[in-house]
């Protein structure tokens, strides 16, 4: 019930504050005419990196779930309808991901302009979401872990061009010039990947890991990708499932699982304690950021040093060559918030 409320304050703070004009326009023209920063609010930091990125300096970002933080699960707090109230723009990734906030996200949009990323993507390209997860109006959504796959996340990157350009169009030459640099990076992280998974031993590419989160990194780089819980962190992992895992952890002689930064560890540490009672080592092969990247400030507090930290902790786990400070040379070997 709390909950509850609060999305409803959430709801009705934002409709009392937003309720004389065109936002758009209105945001356009005064963004054009003082000269003053776009102020841009998102709700995870794959996609406020995205907007950094894209915006550079003539926006200001305001992001709601900062490291270690579960999108899931999280519920706004009165802070995040303040900063809202005050944005110019929403911008959030979509496919249930902010599962607790869709419906506020939805609300809002019909006074300020909110964007999901991921409605730049080919929806033939979106993997099936956890059996019995249905979105907005019954209608079924791909699994929302899009990030993974840097191909795909960088689709996300021409929208947000174009919105903020709409917002914002004195800086459209700027804002083009940021979204061409910025794919041209993320095209050499995703070559990096694929190269880097390729030196696994066929045998080992086997990436085991909390919940279903990286589905997307497996299809891109070469993986057999399982999860202990459904694509939801709110899923029960069952004993029938970690003793699969066992088994097959087992049947391909793979030693090493891997925890998430926003996940409980403690499935993790059954399938290990599951495989010790079967005579097989198992151990951590590190962590994997997967629903948050990593601290503020960090590399891998950006989207490529995350997915640079995954792609080269996983390659050096299983047995494949990866530099230790991955395809940039900047991983700090971080493990943990």
């Amino acid at each position: 019930m709390k909950n509850a409320a609060i999305g409803l304050l959430l709801v009705a703070a934002l409709l009392l504050g937003c309720n004389s004009g065109n936002p758009t326009s209105s945001t356009s023209t005064g963004t054009a005419s003082t000269g003053k920063k776009l102020r841009v609010v998102v709700t995870v930091g794959m996609v406020g990196d995205l907007v950094r990125n894209v915006g550079g300096d003539r926006i200001e970002v305001t992001q709601i779930c900062g490291a270690g933080v579960d999108p899931h699960l999280y519920m706004p707090t009165r802070d995040d309808v303040q900063d809202i109230m005050e944005s110019e723009a929403v911008f959030y990734c979509g496919l249930m991901l902010e599962g607790k906030m869709a419906d506020t996200l939805e609300k809002v949009g019909r006074t300020k302009p909110v964007f999901a990323v991921t409605d730049a993507i080919n929806r033939s390209r979106l993997m099936s979401a956890e059996s019995g997860q249905t979105g907005e109006g019954g209608q079924s959504h791909g699994d929302p872990h899009v990030w993974n796959d840097v191909s795909m996340w960088s689709e996300c990157v021409d929208l947000i061009r174009d919105e903020l350009t709409r917002l914002a169009p004195e800086h459209a030459d700027l804002f083009a010039a940021n979204a061409a640099a910025y794919r041209a990076e993320l095209e050499k992280l995703h070559a990096y990947g694929i190269r880097a998974i390729a030196t696994i031993p066929e045998e080992s590419r086997l990436l085991i890991t909390s919940h279903d989160a990286f589905n997307y990194f497996g299809r891109a780089y070469g993986l057999d990708v399982r999860g202990i819980q459904g694509i939801s962190t709110e899923s029960e992992a069952g004993l029938q499932q970690i003793n699969a895992l066992v088994d097959l952890l087992i049947r391909r002689n793979v030693k090493a699982v891997f925890v998430e930064s926003s996940v409980s560890p403690k499935n993790v540490e059954a399938l290990i304690e599951g495989a010790a009672s079967q005579g097989h080592t198992v151990t951590k092969g590190g962590m994997l950021f997967s629903d948050a990247m990593g601290r503020e400030g960090t590399y891998e507090g950006t989207y490529i040093g995350m997915l640079d930290h995954n792609l080269s902790t996983a390659t050096r786990a299983l047995g494949g060559q990866a530099d230790p400070g991955g395809f940039q040379g900047k991983l700090s070997g971080q493990t943990e918030h």
